[in-house]
């Protein structure tokens, strides 16, 4: 299949979606793509008793007449950054209208409140839904700053460039999958990048349970630092340039991630696609960063095929 070299933006004329769509600007300028900007929205009906029961449909004159004037916003707010934009409104549900959409551009981006839940507007899940299940990479856009959670009437924040990434790595197709767009994406902006695997702290319990109590920790960290510098070095064969810095840490992903989004520009994590994420960094807790990370997020799907690249 082959892409436009697009960044495809959902909105709902939120604070949230308009903070998300400053940052897929941003991208999209360094990038040298275009910008495709959504506004979706469901038809819903009410039961009508005058008609016995049947079923009628709302007037969505007015639901279409206000997407219209999300996306006439949106498009004025990036008409200064000098990349190429497009904008449709579509009806539908909007996670659905995004990831059919997912198939044809380079990257999809939305936005959260930034309070540990999603934006619950028109975009409804989407946040939630997208990066599982999209067929390119999803950024997550919080709207916090300075750590903390921002007000829907709040002045937004200045879109940061991305100068540092962190990107978990655990040996699975996945997360080496996630790494390769970690680093395209350093390429592309010039950052540095921290590739991280996780070790679970506490007699490395749970998902390694079945390893003899007499383990030594110490060599477990060494051995996963040195499977780390492998998968690292075969990634960085298209991209010798990158300067990426390895580290092999105790700890849970979703601790170390989110520890890490404080001081960091963008999270990239590797996703099966299915609606969970994988491997030990990155496991079910890896849901935790979506919600709770200070940093966007990318998430990167075993759906956005090796030869559909960003780089």
């Amino acid at each position: 299949m082959v892409r436009d070299d697009v960044v495809l933006v959902g909105l709902d004329g939120s604070a949230a979606s308009l903070h998300a769509l400053d940052w897929a600007a941003a991208e999209a300028a360094v990038r040298g793509w275009g910008l495709h900007l959504v506004c979706a929205y469901s038809l819903p009906s009410f039961t009508a008793a005058s008609l016995d029961g049947g079923y009628a449909a709302l007037d969505d004159t007015a639901i279409q007449q206000g997407a219209k004037a999300v996306l006439a916003e949106a498009s004025a707010r990036v008409s200064a950054s000098g990349v190429p934009v497009t904008a449709t409104v579509q009806t539908g549900d909007a996670a659905g209208v995004l990831v059919d959409m997912s198939h044809r551009v380079r990257l999809a981006v939305v936005g959260t409140r930034g309070r540990g839940g999603f934006a619950d507007r028109l975009l409804g899940t989407v946040s939630s839904a997208l990066p599982a299940h999209a067929y390119c990479p999803t950024v997550v856009v919080p709207l916090r700053e300075n750590g903390r959670a921002l007000a829907d009437d709040a002045a937004l924040p200045a879109v940061k460039p991305v100068r540092r990434i962190v990107v978990g790595v655990d040996g699975s197709p996945q997360a080496e999958r996630a790494l390769s767009y970690a680093i395209a994406e350093a390429a592309a902006w010039g950052a540095e990048v921290h590739a991280v695997a996780g070790v679970p702290a506490s007699s490395l319990s749970g998902v390694l349970a079945w390893l003899p109590d007499t383990v030594d920790h110490d060599q477990v960290l060494r051995d996963v630092a040195e499977g780390l510098n492998v998968v690292v070095d075969r990634a960085l064969a298209d991209h010798p340039d990158v300067v990426v810095k390895r580290h092999a840490l105790d700890g849970s992903g979703a601790e170390l991630l989110t520890e890490f989004s404080v001081a960091t520009d963008l999270i990239v994590v590797g996703s099966r696609g299915r609606g969970g994420f994988a491997g030990l960094l990155l496991g079910s807790t890896s849901q935790a960063v979506l919600h709770h990370s200070d940093c966007p997020v990318m998430v990167v799907t075993n759906r956005c095929r090796e030869d559909e690249r960003t780089a």
